[in-house]
């Protein structure tokens, strides 16, 4: 029988936080220049929003299994499965002669983000105290962004290297091989801080089975999260969209993607230290306005002299408007997921988020096959706004500045 250790954040750091730093180093590296690679392949620009979206797409989808994955095969075997899956997928957009087979490739990696996040989400909900969490897990927003800081630079470096876009996705199948031999070679923090088991019905409970148990919440306040992910993936897919529509070249584009992730993570733990001590609306309000407002001011530009100039700027803005949401939707997740096993909720979470994530960067690609890059932009700042005022309306409710447990069924 293991004996529970107090807990310590920084004895969990190494082994919880650095394999999602080099998994998301890897991620931060690739994903921005997706719309450029599918463009060197022969894909129109709405064609290429559609398979950056395909990471959104893949995430949603992984999200259905990746609850029962990590419930019977554990944290760390989940997340070096992913590693491996991802690999492979790699593999396929290096290889890839069309945008089809990128397009798969693409997929492929966001079923093994789906599975990779929600296993580090399910320790971090089980094993950090209340009074702990919101650092906690803006900590590893934040550790997911710092991978999106450093990677763009690296893909800058190597494509200035060596002239070749392709040649960064090798960065993001290192960055995978290094996870899992970090995962392989690191104490498991579950085992270190090792808890009662959970009751084994609890965690075996399906996707949907949990999310019609729990359809009140995730009606509601899932709402709000589906259109936190819907403003963050608008963002992710919008922007390397936007240079490649005013003409920034791929090193630029990846530099100030690059810069613009540093402002991101830079604001992660304020935005921790700020949900525990006045409570989550407090990150979550100013973070979607201003994401909104960042969207709508970009409308407005694309055709300015400066747009270049004007870009930089709203990207950066945006970064902000992040940055302080920073850990939000894994922190209302872990508030309101059962405390004897957490997985199954947490999937469910994750799934309403997701779906967010992988429908606005589809409604992307089809307002700007339809109308314009400016509509589609506009259009989401309106969504962001919305979500703004769905969070303030219910995250009162349901999660409050002192969690309740469990969540509401109905």
């Amino acid at each position: 029988m293991s004996t529970e250790r107090p807990f310590s954040l920084r004895g969990v750091a190494l082994a919880a936080f650095l394999p999602t730093l080099l998994f998301s180093i890897g991620e931060g590296a690739m994903i921005p220049l997706i719309p450029l690679v599918a463009d060197g392949l022969g894909a129109s620009l709405a064609f290429a929003g559609f398979i950056a979206a395909m990471v959104m797409v893949g995430e949603l989808v992984g999200d259905i299994p990746s609850g029962a994955i990590v419930s019977r095969i554990g944290e760390r075997n989940s997340m070096i499965g992913a590693s491996l899956l991802a690999i492979i997928a790699v593999l396929v957009c290096i290889v890839a002669p069309n945008p089809v087979v990128l397009l798969v490739g693409i997929f492929l990696i966001g079923l093994a983000t789906a599975v990779f996040a929600l296993a580090r989400h399910a320790f971090m909900t089980s094993y950090v105290p209340v009074a702990y969490r919101a650092r906690a897990l803006s900590t590893l927003g934040g550790v997911f962004r710092a991978g999106w800081f450093v990677g763009p630079f690296l893909a800058a470096g190597v494509i200035h290297l060596t002239g070749s876009t392709t040649a960064v996705f090798w960065v993001f199948i290192v960055c995978c091989v290094a996870a899992a031999v970090v995962l392989m070679l690191l104490p498991d923090p579950t085992i270190t801080f090792a808890k009662p088991a959970p009751v084994a019905v609890a965690e075996t409970a399906g996707l949907f089975s949990t999310i019609w148990r729990y359809r009140g919440v995730l009606l509601r306040l899932g709402t709000g999260a589906g259109l936190v992910g819907a403003m963050r993936a608008t963002r992710t897919v919008l922007l390397p969209l936007w240079a490649v529509s005013i003409g920034i070249n791929e090193p630029d584009t990846a530099l100030i993607i690059g810069i613009a992730g540093g402002i991101d993570f830079a604001l992660f733990y304020a935005s921790g230290q700020i949900m525990d001590r006045f409570g989550r609306m407090w990150t979550a309000i100013p973070s979607m306005t201003g994401l909104g407002v960042g969207m709508l001011a970009l409308a407005f530009t694309h055709d300015l002299p400066e747009n270049v100039a004007w870009f930089i700027a709203v990207a950066m803005f945006l970064s902000v408007a992040n940055g302080i949401g920073s850990g939000l939707l894994m922190t209302l997740g872990a508030d309101l997921a059962p405390a004897g096993g957490p997985a199954p909720f947490l999937g469910a979470w994750r799934f309403t988020a997701d779906f967010g994530s992988a429908a606005a960067p589809l409604a992307v690609a089809a307002m700007i096959a339809l109308l314009s890059l400016s509509v589609a932009s506009a259009v989401m700042g309106v969504v962001g706004l919305v979500g703004a005022g769905v969070l303030w309306r219910y995250i009162p409710r349901y999660a409050p500045r002192h969690p309740r447990f469990p969540p509401r069924e109905r």
